[in-house]
């Protein structure tokens, strides 16, 4: 039974292999000259903040969840696109369903103007 999982645990064992070589090869040969810029902190494109408590922009994150709820439930047509013809017409009309439900949601948030920065 442990022949069937060899190839896996090969798989396993080179990526994880390969992954410290990369790093431990990365510190021996990388530069090391660490000035005050690089050190410095970075968040996102925006300039370090001095005080914690600073208020943020909320709207960055909220676009960030849409976002990742649409792109999440994209991923979704690609394995039913793959099995397509073994499922047949009543997967097609609940993919449809589901399309409309995406496809209202994304209206409503468009129409409340999530979307917007400004």
């Amino acid at each position: 039974m442990l022949a069937e999982y060899w190839p896996v645990l090969l798989f396993i064992g080179v990526a994880v292999g390969l992954g410290v070589a990369l790093l431990v090869i990365g510190l021996l040969a990388g530069p090391r000259r660490p000035e005050a810029e690089k050190l410095a902190p970075y968040e996102c494109g925006f300039e370090a903040f001095e005080d914690a408590r600073m208020r943020f922009d909320v709207r960055y994150y909220l676009l960030a969840i849409l976002f990742i709820i649409f792109d999440l439930e994209i991923a979704f047509l690609f394995p039913w696109a793959v099995v397509f013809k073994q499922i047949g017409l009543v997967a097609l009309i609940e993919m449809g369903l589901f399309l409309l439900l995406l496809v209202v949601g994304f209206a409503y948030v468009w129409k409340k103007g999530a979307l917007e920065w400004e």
